[in-house]
């Protein structure tokens, strides 16, 4: 994929506006890390939001995706304890990694009358149906961590910048690269996915912003582009396609650490750690952060943190059963780059995630 300068005066006019909008958004941001600046394994026992109703008896909702992996259980635990810890009932659904599932998973808390739905959807448009049911039961939607579609009813999305940790780790490899040449391989999730799809284009503008900036042009090579389905074992197959495919590739792009962790073993057993440079547009997932602080061929990610996100939501959830209306549509958290550097300050063995 080569890009000429003389090709991206739209792109880059489509980039200004599209951060004029970050800008506007960004003053919802939340901090993500506790007092002492490491990762937390779970909520702040003193983790208490302000209310002037009574809280007791009142039922937050949370339905995930799945719970297979430890991001998703990290984001469970957290809205639990937060939940519980201000004294409020907590009910939970698992989609179990299927549509279907998911919506009638949402359909059942509906039932039960929460007062409040968290809603983690697998699909932004096959979940856009529950959301009408909630509202028309006088039930508030909260999207977590994902998207979905506009045309769905519910107060707001919270999730990490992912626009804007994607520029964070883009910029970085520009700069670690200058004028060298970079094959790149991306990895990412799974197609149409829109969490996924922003981290893309973080990372994509990243980099030509930087090179603009510093070379007077770009050059953005990228030689293929492969499904991970947001696993391990997806990175791993991936990555040994890729190695056969395209043995001079140099770079790796991610949307996600789990996309890429799988990877690592089979360039490993290519040989090829000190020939390819690793950078994530998300997650800050406890074993990336290792890499980063071990080795050289895992350069950065960015912090997505299911702990925060998880918080934020319920604090969210309290404030709109106090009155609260005016939320924006995405309430981000604070973007944050983690190099070797400052990873040590971010890495938390006993994390969930």
């Amino acid at each position: 994929m080569k890009l000429k300068i003389n090709q991206t005066t739209e792109y880059l006019l489509r980039s200004f506006v599209m951060c004029m909008i970050l800008f506007s958004v960004i003053g919802c941001a939340e901090p993500i890390q506790d007092s002492k600046g490491k990762r937390e394994s779970g909520t702040n026992g003193d983790e208490l939001i302000e209310s002037s109703i009574d809280l007791s008896g009142k039922t937050i909702g949370y339905c995930t995706p799945t719970l297979n992996g430890p991001y998703y259980q990290a984001l469970l635990q957290s809205i639990k304890e937060t939940t519980e810890k201000n004294g409020m009932i907590f009910l939970s659904a698992d989609g179990q990694d299927d549509i279907n599932k998911q919506v009638a998973a949402v359909e059942d808390l509906i039932t039960k009358g929460v007062d409040v739905l968290l809603l983690n959807p697998k699909d932004p448009d096959a979940l856009v149906g529950v959301t009408k049911l909630a509202k028309a039961a006088g039930i508030p939607v909260f999207i977590i961590d994902s998207s979905i579609d506009p045309s769905a009813e519910y107060v707001t999305t919270i999730q990490s910048n992912n626009l804007a940790n994607g520029e964070l780790a883009g910029e970085w490899l520009a700069k670690e690269f200058g004028k060298k040449k970079m094959n790149i391989a991306l990895l990412s999730g799974n197609a149409g996915n829109p969490v996924g799809r922003t981290r893309k284009q973080g990372l994509l503008q990243g980099i030509t912003e930087e090179q603009l900036r510093t070379l007077g042009y770009i050059d953005l090579d990228i030689k293929t582009q492969m499904y991970t389905e947001w696993s391990y074992a997806g990175g791993l197959k991936a990555m040994e396609d890729i190695l056969v495919a395209h043995p001079d590739v140099n770079v790796v792009i991610t949307e996600s650490d789990v996309c890429v962790l799988g990877a690592i073993k089979a360039i490993a057993q290519a040989g090829k750690t000190d020939d390819i440079l690793i950078v994530a547009g998300a997650d800050g997932q406890k074993e990336a952060i290792k890499y980063i602080m071990d080795t050289d061929f895992y350069g950065c990610t960015a912090m997505n943190s299911p702990v925060q996100i998880g918080k934020n939501a319920v604090k969210y959830a309290i404030q709109h059963m106090n009155g609260k209306k005016d939320f924006p549509k995405t309430s981000f958290t604070a973007p944050l780059l983690i190099t070797k550097e400052n990873a040590a300050q971010y890495y938390n063995p006993n994390a969930l995630f």
